[in-house]
C-alpha cells in the first residue's frame, strides 16, 4: 500500500485561505510499517515517548528467533523518531525535479531516492519481518481508508478557526497514525501527529491544532 496523501484546496465562497495548502499523511507506509512490526512481533521497544498501540490489533507472528526480536526492540524507537521525521518534513522539490532527468548517475539517482523517501524498516532490516499477515493487514487498512464514508469527512473545513493560525504558524502537514487514544506531537517546523481517533472528534482535533499555533 502506498502513501494516501490528501491535499486540501479551498472553494469558491469558502473561508479557507486562498494560498492555504495542506496534505493530510494518512497512509505513510514506512510509519506503517514499524507500527505493525511492534505488535505483530511482540516488540518490547523502551522510549519516552513512543505512540500507542494499533486500533486494529494484528495477529500475532510465532516464527523468527527471540535475538531476532531483542534486535529488533532495540533500533525501533530511533528507526520511528527518523521515519516520523521524514513523514512530517516538507519534500525538496530540487530532489524530486532532479529524480526526473534520465541522465544522472546511478549512485546520484539512490541517493536521491533515499533522500525522497527517507529512512525505513526495510532498508534497515529487510522484508523478514512481513508476512502473508502483514499483506491482509495493509489491505484491511487500505479499504478502510478509502471507504465513501472516510472520504466524505471534512475534519480540516470544520475546525478552520484552529486550522489557519497552526498554518500561518507553519504547519503544512498532518501526519494521522491508526493508534489507540490521543498521541499529539509537533514534528519539526511544518508537522503534527495525531492519532485517527483525534482527527476524528472535533473537540480533539481542535485542540491538537491549536497546540501548534
Amino acid at each position: 500500500m502506498g502513501d494516501s496523501v490528501i491535499s486540501t484546496t479551498p472553494d469558491p465562497g469558502n473561508p479557507w485561505p486562498r494560498d492555504m495548502l495542506l496534505t493530510i499523511e494518512n497512509g505513510a507506509q514506512t510509519l506503517l510499517d514499524l507500527l505493525w512490526v511492534r505488535e505483530a512481533w511482540a516488540l518490547d521497544p523502551v522510549g519516552e515517548d513512543l505512540p500507542p498501540v494499533l486500533v486494529d490489533t494484528p495477529d500475532r507472528e510465532t516464527g523468527g528467533s527471540g535475538a531476532d526480536r531483542a534486535r529488533w526492540s532495540v533500533a525501533w524507537p530511533a528507526l520511528w523518531g527518523a521515519c516520523l521525521a521524514h513523514a512530517g518534513s516538507q519534500p525538496d522539490p530540487r530532489a524530486i525535479e532532479r529524480l526526473h532527468d534520465p541522465s544522472i548517475p546511478q549512485a546520484e539517482r539512490r541517493a536521491l531516492l533515499e533522500q525522497v523517501s527517507g529512512p525505513s524498516w526495510r532498508d534497515e532490516f529487510g522484508d523478514a519481518a512481513f508476512t502473508r499477515r502483514y499483506d491482509e493487514w495493509t489491505s484491511a487498512r487500505f479499504d478502510e481508508i478509502t471507504s465513501p464514508e472516510v472520504l466524505r469527512r471534512s475534519p480540516e473545513r470544520e475546525r478552520l478557526e484552529q486550522l489557519v493560525p497552526a498554518w500561518r504558524a507553519g504547519l503544512t502537514t498532518i501526519v494521522e497514525i491508526p493508534c489507540r487514544g490521543t498521541f499529539t506531537r509537533r514534528v519539526g517546523p511544518y508537522g503534527l501527529l495525531v492519532t485517527a481517533e483525534t482527527r476524528s472528534e472535533p473537540d480533539g482535533y481542535a485542540a491538537a491544532l491549536s497546540s501548534f499555533a
